[in-house]
């Protein structure tokens, strides 16, 4: 009879180990190996119509700082405690060259140049040894981007074909409020999980077909419930999938999604609209346990962005969802948050189905290990601000 009973018992979360993430993937401060893999790569900031005269405070891999632009029209992002006697340029004033601290009025440019010490006699004899801490930012797709690594080692800004050149009456929407994760223009800029959660799921062809399409909802096209036929492939720098699926209609479709190093993604339209890809999405680590999805969008001028195939815009927006409404029809916000903060990766169960995961994560892995070893990872271009990145995305019918 005991026997029977423990027999039946068996496999109960008794005794289990203390579950870990995986720290190097996930940690993205200044001197961890992941983030210092992420600041060897140019990444956004901010929309660039969100960098005004105004400071703004900002987190981006785990470090505070202020960005403003000035009335020169140039973007700045400086370390916000300011060098004199800390206290936060948040609280300052942007003049036509710079932004002047609230407390003792000096002033610093976009490059962290100290230009004036008003309390000091003749405005400042030694101002010029003096400079904020600061990062190099540039303006590209409708966003303004940082480059946070060494400075001797600084690539040129990435381009990508999918975002050139515009077509006719085409414009960019550039997107910093994370709607990728949500599908909701009003939903959290910043979202309550790791980057990897993100990052992970752009390579998971599978959930596209449960999550998106039979599991609660039609959330994007009807034809994402057929279970589709999938095939990896590592490219340089990055990782595809293709998606081939039989329609109802006698159509196939492949539909071929990239992600690229480190944490670039280029998905095809969700309305399986057919032609060259029309955007990128970006996840920005904020921190180890935040993100922002950033995202640029050709779109036709004047036309909403969320009907041209972003979000889940036939759906009830999300910040409007009650929460048992989000459990009856969950969308990837629910899957990725349902993960906590930072997953228990020592307790997932990878199967063939997470391929494409397994091959991303063993790319950073060997990427961290490249600039450990004091190299670059891979992707990068050096001097050369005209070459085009390659992104070979979309929706191919036959």
């Amino acid at each position: 009879m005991q026997a029977t009973t423990t027999e039946r018992l068996e496999g109960t979360a008794y005794g289990r180990q203390q579950p870990q993430p995986n720290a190097l993937l996930t940690e993205v401060g200044p001197g961890t190996p992941c983030g210092e893999l992420m600041r060897r790569y140019w990444q956004p900031v901010l929309a660039s119509h969100n960098v005004t005269s105004r400071p703004r405070e900002i987190r981006i891999l785990g470090e505070d700082l202020i960005v403003f632009r000035d009335g020169e029209g140039r973007p700045g992002l400086l370390y916000p405690r300011c060098m004199h006697r800390g206290t936060s340029l948040f609280w300052g004033h942007v003049e036509q060259d710079g932004i002047r601290c609230c407390y003792h009025g000096w002033k610093f440019d976009v490059e962290g140049n100290c230009l004036e010490q008003p309390c000091e006699p003749n405005g400042g004899m030694q101002r010029a040894e003096h400079r904020q801490p600061w990062y190099p930012v540039r303006e590209r797709y409708g966003l303004v981007w940082t480059y946070m690594g060494p400075p001797d080692r600084m690539p040129a800004l990435p381009r990508f074909d999918s975002l050139e050149p515009l077509e006719p009456g085409e414009t960019y929407a550039a997107l910093d409020n994370s709607v990728g994760a949500h599908g909701d223009m009003n939903g959290p800029e910043v979202v309550p999980y790791s980057w990897l959660h993100m990052n992970d799921n752009v390579m998971d062809p599978f959930h596209v077909q449960v999550l998106h399409s039979t599991f609660s909802v039609t959330q994007f096209v009807r034809e994402f419930a057929v279970m589709p036929t999938v095939t990896f492939e590592e490219i340089d720098a990055g990782v595809i999938y293709r998606a081939h699926r039989r329609l109802d209609d006698g159509r196939q479709v492949d539909r071929v999604s990239t992600w690229m190093m480190p944490n670039i993604m280029s998905v095809p339209s969700i309305t399986m609209a057919a032609g060259r890809p029309d955007s990128i999405g970006i996840v920005v680590p904020v921190d180890q346990t935040h993100c922002r999805v950033v995202m640029v969008v050709r779109v036709p001028e004047g036309a909403p962005v969320m009907n041209d195939g972003v979000g889940l815009a036939s759906l009830k927006p999300w910040n409007e969802m009650a929460v048992e409404e989000r459990q009856d029809r969950p969308g990837d916000f629910e899957a990725q948050a349902g993960q906590g903060p930072v997953s228990l990766h020592s307790e997932e169960h990878l199967v063939t189905s997470d391929r494409g995961i397994g091959l991303q994560r063993r790319a950073l892995t060997r990427a961290i290990a490249a600039v450990e070893q004091g190299g670059d990872p891979p992707g990068l271009r050096f001097g050369d601000d005209s070459a085009i990145t390659h992104m070979p995305s979309g929706n191919f019918f036959r």
